[in-house]
């Protein structure tokens, strides 16, 4: 099987080399052979690292793809891996979203409808009412 350098790993992924680097050291990537002090890694190495970057594109965090990757038996089936880290994503996921329609509903609502003069008259009008009721966590 062919070898390659970090760079070739790097540019062949299209990443930084320090993330390579950065991967390894929590351990989503396996350690590479080492020969005068280079990394050597396995052509294999390109196939883990485009399943990090498609769970980083849909909100997988580094603790979650470290997870995946070492938090499971050997012999759990990558699709169990992605069902259980999924469902929990898909949760929060769905928080956002409401957080987002929310946040959204005061824009329109609220700012774009907001005829103070000065920021003072804002601040005061906020004090009045209080937070408004449509933001999250209000």
């Amino acid at each position: 099987m062919e070898e390659l350098t970090i760079g070739e790993v790097a540019k062949q992924a299209g990443i930084h080399a320090s993330a390579i680097r950065y991967y390894e050291s929590i351990e989503i990537l396996p350690a590479p052979r080492r020969v005068n002090g280079r990394r050597l890694y396995d052509s294999s190495v390109l196939d883990r690292l485009a399943v990090i970057q498609m769970a980083q594109r849909v909100g997988f965090t580094t603790s979650e793809i470290r997870t995946l990757f070492n938090g499971f038996t050997p012999e759990t089936p990558a699709s169990a891996r992605w069902e259980a880290l999924a469902r929990q994503k898909i949760t929060e996921v769905d928080a956002l979203i409401l957080r987002a329609q929310a946040m959204k509903q005061v824009l329109v609502e609220e700012l774009l409808r907001c005829r103070c003069l000065t920021l003072d008259e804002c601040a005061s009008y906020i004090r009045d009412q209080g937070a408004s009721p449509l933001l999250p966590g209000n």
